[in-house]
């Protein structure tokens, strides 16, 4: 009973990073770093999910699956948002936004 209440509060949190996280996607003009915020909104709602679905399942098979899907995110989601960072670097694309295209 405990862990489903736990594991609401989290699914509601990372509800509430999602949110933030794409306000916070169209507030920022710069491609760098909107990069930034959704690599980081990414992996912070990723692991509350995560978490909330492991307090729903308890501890069995499953958790541990979950637990290597989480390190696997954990270790390519970062690198994949830096191969995106450094195309858009290599191909030219300025950090600062043109003022006439604003």
């Amino acid at each position: 009973m405990i862990f489903d209440i736990i594991s609401i509060i989290l699914i509601f949190l990372s509800w509430i990073f999602i949110f933030f996280g794409v306000l916070g996607i169209y507030r920022f003009k710069n491609i760098y770093a909107r990069l930034l915020t959704s690599s980081n909104i990414d992996t912070v709602a990723f692991i509350t999910i995560i978490f909330a679905l492991i307090f729903k399942v308890g501890i069995n098979t499953l958790s541990i699956r979950l637990i290597i899907i989480l390190v696997f995110m954990l270790l390519t989601g970062p690198v994949s948002n830096h191969i995106i960072a450094r195309s858009a670097y290599l191909n030219g694309i300025p950090s600062k936004p043109d003022k006439e295209r604003l």
